[in-house]
């Protein structure tokens, strides 16, 4: 039977895995990572074609409408998005953009066409650089906390008027379903090697003695040609550990613990209704929640924009100063540490999300208005910062540095 050498993302231990069997799941023996399991490409195709008719549906079809003193105002999905632009707060706009309609259109789209040029006989070469775009877009494609904040805007109006669900908010849930389905019966190990199989690359036997390198985009363990290699499969620039990993994570934390401070001190949003109205922190919006008996709406608005921030930026300088200093404290539990860190981050932006949809909505001049806060551009650069300070950090060098990888 065939081995595969395999290097484990997390703690960057080799071991040779042999081929899975129907529903098996290979976990790393060490630390627990997953490492790989069988995929079901034929249902990931359909899916992604039918969340590629949902996100239409999504972006065009009516999404909601907000009616108070007999005056009605209509949304779409970026309609908040234009209503900050207009504000003048472009980077905000622009980051909304990318986050709910670019990047789960450019993943659906990548992935639909790779599965299906897998079909063909002879597949281009671009089919390669389509299949690195699909796992890298994949923590930028935001639908489903989108969703989550549209729920918290949602108990917010219905406090103030009526609000009306238009045909687009079920499309969008049925597309959050659709791309999660996606993601678990894809298989990117599988895909990799189609690759191989099709020609597109030439993946060279690996030598005893010659020292080796995991890629981070396809994973695969080839010779590490040293500084300006390239990984023979899928061409992404070769290194045994992430570059300046730990030097470039610091910098990026130190960054969103700066932006944290006014992020919180200066107001997030106003809202106005019939002439009375005061600017709203984070903190005091969720005190707001709290004094309108919605507990668990201010939990989870506390949870996500106060608590998740802040436990990123401890938890990971936890980790960078606990690898500098060699330790082999908990080095399993430290790993899924970073898991965690890597994986709740992108759940902050619900505020950013709530606050576009109210922005959008609430624009009945005398009677009632949303403004957006400059609080909201720092709280969306930490949310950003902080996920680039989760990627650029290296979980093996914990186990490196600790001596476990000799």
């Amino acid at each position: 039977m065939n081995t595969q050498l395999v290097e484990c993302q997390d703690c960057g231990l080799r071991l040779g895995l042999t081929p899975l069997g129907p529903g098996e799941v290979a976990h790393c023996p060490r630390c627990a990572a997953h490492l790989r399991a069988n995929g079901a490409q034929d249902a990931a195709l359909a899916l992604a074609l039918t969340g590629l008719v949902l996100i239409l549906l999504a972006n065009f079809m009516p999404f909601l409408s907000f009616g108070m003193e007999g005056q009605v105002d209509q949304a779409s999905l970026v309609t908040g998005a234009v209503a900050l632009y207009g504000d003048g707060l472009w980077p905000l706009s622009v980051l909304i953009v990318l986050l709910t309609v670019a990047a789960p259109a450019l993943k659906l789209g990548a992935t639909s066409y790779v599965l299906l040029a897998f079909k063909r006989r002879r597949p281009t070469r671009i089919l390669v650089t389509l299949l690195r775009w699909m796992d890298e877009l994949h923590p930028w494609s935001m639908i489903e906390v989108y969703l989550l904040g549209l729920f918290v805007a949602y108990v917010k109006l219905t406090a103030l008027a009526t609000v009306t669900l238009g045909i687009a908010v079920y499309a969008l849930g049925a597309l959050v379903v659709v791309m999660a389905a996606v993601d678990h019966f894809i298989n990117y190990d599988e895909l990799w090697e189609e690759v191989e199989r099709k020609g597109l690359a030439h993946v060279p036997p690996v030598r005893d003695g010659v020292p080796l390198a995991r890629c981070e985009v396809c994973g695969l363990v080839s010779a590490d040609g040293g500084a300006g290699a390239h990984c023979p499969r899928c061409r992404a620039r070769l290194h045994r550990r992430k570059p300046d990993s730990i030097a470039r994570c610091w910098a990026l934390v130190i960054a969103a613990a700066i932006l944290y401070i006014p992020a919180n001190v200066y107001p997030f949003l106003t809202v106005i209704s019939f002439g009375a109205g005061a600017p709203d922190t984070i903190l005091s919006g969720v005190k707001h929640l709290v004094e309108s008996g919605m507990w668990p709406l201010a939990l989870l608005v506390f949870f996500a924009s106060i608590t998740v921030p802040v436990l990123k930026i401890v938890g990971l300088v936890l980790l960078l100063v606990t690898t500098q200093r060699r330790s082999a404290w908990h080095l399993r539990e430290r790993t899924r540490l970073y898991r965690i860190i890597e994986a709740v981050g992108r759940w902050s932006m619900i505020d950013i999300f709530m606050l576009s949809i109210l922005v959008a909505l609430v624009r009945l001049g005398a009677i009632a208005s949303v403004a957006p806060g400059v609080g909201a551009i720092s709280f969306a650069a930490v949310v950003v910062t902080t996920m680039f300070a989760a990627m650029s950090f290296d979980p093996r060098l914990m186990w490196d540095s600790a001596g476990a990888n000799r």
